[in-house]
Formats: C-alpha cells, structure tokens, sequence
C-alpha cells in the first residue's frame, strides 16, 4: 500500500498542512499523524525533517513569527499615510483573522513548545504576542514622532491593549471572525484619546 506522495517543499508543505488543521479544527487537532496525513504524505516525512513534532512546531511558530516581523516592516511604512484608526484595524484583523490565533493557543497549551521558543528567542512574553506587541508599539511610535499621535502617548500600555483587546474579539472560534465595524470600534475607543491631526490620503485602505 502507498505509504504517501513524495513533496516538493517538504517544510512548507507540511507547515501549510498544520495550519490548515488549525484553523479548521483547533490546536487539539494537531499531531504528527494528522499533519502528515493532511499534507499527503508518509508518516516519516516530518520526522526526517525534523527531530521530533515539538520541533516541527517551533518551526512552525518561528515562520510565523517572521511574517509578523516583514508586516511590521510593512506598517511601519504606512506612517503618515492613512488614517492611525485605519491603519491598525487593517493590521489587527489580518493579524488575528489568521491562523494566529490558533498559533497562539497551541503555544499557550504546550510547555515544551514553549521552552523551545524561548531557547530560539530569548526574553519575556508569550511568543507571538510579544512580537505583535513591538510591531504596534513601534507604529504608534512613527505616528507620534509624525505629530499624529500625542507626544505623552503611553505606546508601551496602548500597544498590549490593542493586542489583548484584539484577541478577545477574534477568539471565538465558532462564532465566526467579527464584523470590521466593531475591529475599529474597539480601536478607536482605545487609541481615540491620543490621536491628534491625521490626513487621509487617496490610497488608504479606510
């Protein structure tokens, strides 16, 4: 009987396999067996690739955790363009209406998931958030150097308080993703205090 189908991208293959898993059916669902079986395979595929699943984890959240770093890039650019309001509800719904929030229970689920992350990258916070924390806080610092936002601002409390408040909106999972109405709702009532002179430009996205 065949065992599986040879991969091309074998890594990516089965990274795209566990996130598929993860979305549709929760961070319970994810084992060896049902990624390799999700991505088509034989069994021995992520463990030659791999020294063991938490490994192939860890992989997992740290290619993650890269994508977060190239899209707080990307909304560091978007400073002064826009609107703050709109800016970081484009950012916080594509951040949590992904596998994100899945990710992030898987991590808080798995103590040595956990341990493997804090080995790869030294330091406090939960993996994943605490990037996603640096990424707004470090946008809210370009739009207060900008004059866009107030020069007191206290970006270290606002930034976790998006995040958090995020978090709670998209964590539902059976209740489906919220309405973008209320994504910029919650923003606004948490930034609304502190954003100053903002101008719109043409190619803002809201």
């Amino acid at each position: 009987m065949p065992t599986g189908v040879a991969l091309r991208n074998a890594r990516e293959q089965l990274f795209n396999a566990a996130e598929r898993i993860v979305l549709r059916d929760g961070p319970n669902a994810l084992t060896s067996r049902a990624v390799t079986t999700e991505a088509g395979c034989a069994k021995g595929v992520l463990h030659r690739h791999f020294a063991d699943f938490d490994a192939f984890l860890t992989e997992l959240v740290l290619e993650r955790i890269a994508k977060l770093d190239a899209q707080a890039a990307e909304l560091r650019r978007s400073a002064g363009t826009g609107t703050v309001v709109g800016n970081l509800t484009n950012v916080l719904t594509d951040l949590f209406g992904s596998v994100a929030v899945a990710v992030v229970s898987l991590i808080i689920s798995r103590d040595g998931l956990r341990a493997r992350l804090r080995q790869a990258r030294p330091g406090r916070g939960l993996p994943l958030l605490t990037e996603a924390a640096a990424m707004l806080a470090s946008y809210l610092a370009a739009e207060r150097d900008l004059g866009r936002i107030a020069a007191d601002a206290d970006i270290d409390t606002l930034a976790p308080t998006l995040l958090g408040a995020s978090h709670l909106l998209f964590a539902d999972r059976d209740g489906g993703p919220p309405e973008a109405d209320a994504v910029r709702k919650m923003v606004t009532t948490v930034i609304g205090g502190v954003v100053r002179n903002e101008s719109r430009t043409p190619d803002a996205r809201t």
